[in-house]
Parts: structure tokens; sequence; C-alpha cells
């Protein structure tokens, strides 16, 4: 696989800013900065706002409170993806143009009427079953002419039968650091996620898509984020061999759970970063309650 390269590592948090951040991105945040630490490297924030419906300029200047809270600096300036919409189309109009992305008209409610009972890709929702995968190019035109919204997918057998040309028969893989940094090849298994959503119908990309050009774009080498995201490294890996993007290393951490095992979420209002410092924890009740040591992460400066 293509490997990244930059003169020091590069590492970035990414959060969306729709709600406030809780202990759940603390526990990223801290990982991600103390891993650029140990490997002398920058450490970048970007924000992924591209769901403008639900972003809230306060929750954007939360994410920057909290961080500098915790003891965490980063470099300016911060990328924010609604300002790089042009990309994103230029990175679809790439696949597009491969032949491995085709327009979607259904609705949920269609798609979830015609799946296979019980069939799910690993974030639960229903393996999409092809419905317009054959659509015609008059009936595309049609739908389009009459102003019907429509997603871009990819054609998971086309896309996986054309990076295993461009990867010359090798395998489709990943790299998955541990805690102590030592690496292991991972298989990539995209197939799982059947023909995935490339570009929303509302806006001009994916996370799947904004995350491989964003990433790229910052010269990103170390990609730290939550275990819940592990198998969308599988779809990653594919896009970043399609459109000719370098392969950054990964380190996909434990997750926050509550007593009943639940993954902590925005909606919980009792582990919200805000609610802490304005209650007067100090950051080290944070870094004991994520399980990390205490003291601060000394990431690079601003700037840097």
């Amino acid at each position: 696989m293509k490997s990244p390269m930059s003169a020091r590592p590069v590492l970035r948090f990414a959060p969306s800013p729709n709600g406030e951040l809780h202990l759940g991105h603390a526990l990223s945040a801290l990982t991600g900065a103390e891993m650029a630490r140990r490997l002398g490297g920058r450490f970048l924030v970007r924000i992924e706002d591209i769901d403008v419906d639900r972003t809230r300029p306060e929750f954007v200047r939360g994410i920057f409170d909290d961080l500098a809270w915790l003891g965490i600096a980063w470099e300016e300036p911060v990328l924010v993806q609604s300002e790089h919409f042009a990309d994103y189309r230029a990175a679809a109009d790439r696949l597009l143009a491969m032949g491995v992305l085709y327009p979607c008209f259904a609705t949920r409610t269609e798609i979830a009427a015609a799946a296979k009972p019980g069939v799910r890709d690993p974030d639960g929702a229903p393996i999409y079953p092809g419905l317009h995968r054959g659509m015609t190019q008059a009936e595309v035109a049609r739908r389009k002419g009459r102003g019907e919204p429509f997603a871009l997918r990819l054609d998971m057998a086309k896309a996986e039968a054309l990076a295993q040309r461009m990867l010359g028969g090798q395998p489709l893989r990943f790299t998955e650091l541990d805690a102590a940094l030592a690496p292991t090849d991972i298989a990539a298994e995209p197939a799982r996620w059947g023909d995935a959503v490339i570009v929303r119908k509302d806006v001009p990309a994916s996370y799947h898509l904004a995350v491989v050009v964003d990433d790229a774009r910052q010269g990103i080498t170390h990609v730290t984020r939550g275990r819940d995201l592990l198998a969308a490294t599988d779809l990653h890996r594919l896009l970043q061999v399609l459109l000719d993007l370098p392969a950054p290393l990964y380190h996909h951490h434990r997750l926050l759970t509550d007593e009943t095992g639940r993954k902590l979420a925005k909606s919980d209002g009792d582990t919200s970063l805000r609610t802490l410092r304005l209650q007067g924890h100090a950051p080290a009740t944070v870094r004991s309650r994520v399980g990390l040591a205490t003291g601060s992460p000394q990431a690079h400066a601003r700037g840097c």
C-alpha cells in the first residue's frame, strides 16, 4: 500500500459540531495528542461540519474551549469541511468518471422494504438491495429532470475489481497500531458495507468521502479514533486506492461506555465536558474518568 510521506507524523482530532463534546471525545482527543507527543509529531483539529443543518456556532466554539481546558494545543488554521465542498465534488467526479458511482433516488422506506431481512452493514443499517444500480441513463435523466433528490452510491463490485487491478492483484489491507504502536496488517472487507453512499442527497459528500479527502489534504499519517469506526476503515482504504491517496496508519482506541455497556453519546448530559468544566472540575478529573494517567498531554503548540 502507498505510505504517507511526511517529514513528521501528523495526527488530528476531527469532531462534528452538532452537540457538546463528552468524555468519549476527551479520550479520543487526548489519545491523539499523546500519540503526537510520543512520535514527535504535529497535532491538528478538523471541524467535520458537512451536516450543516445540525451544526451550531456555539458547538464549534465549545470544541475549542473544551480542548484548551484539557490542555490540548493544536496548529492553526483549523480545517472546516463546509468550506471545501468543491473538493469533495471533484473527488466524486473522479469516481464517477471511473464508473464506480451511480445515482440512487430510493428513499429509506423503499430501501428498508426491499432489503433482505436481518442483513445489515456494520452500522446496523439494511444493506442496500441494488434498487437503482442498473437504472438506464434515460431513466436517470428523466428523474433528475423532475428534480428528484439522489445520492451517489459506490458500485461495490466494480469498485473492488478496479482497486484489485490498481493494486496489481494485491489484497486490500491497512495497518493497525496497538497502544504500544506495534503494527498489525488487517485485511479490509469493504463489501460488508454494500453499495455505500459516497455523496449524500443533501450535501456533496458523505463522511466517508470527506474524511478520506481531508486526511490526504492535511497529510495525516496516523488516524486515531474509536473502535466504532474500525469497520469504516475498510471503505476508506478502498476509496484511498481508487483516488490514489496515501494510506495512513490507524489506531482505533477503546470506547467509553455506561453501566449498561452503551457507548457514550452527545445526549448524555452528565458526561458533557462543558458541564464538567462549568461545575469546576479539573482536567485531571476528566483524564481519570477516561482511564488515562493525570497530567497534560503536551501536544504541540498552535502554529508550530
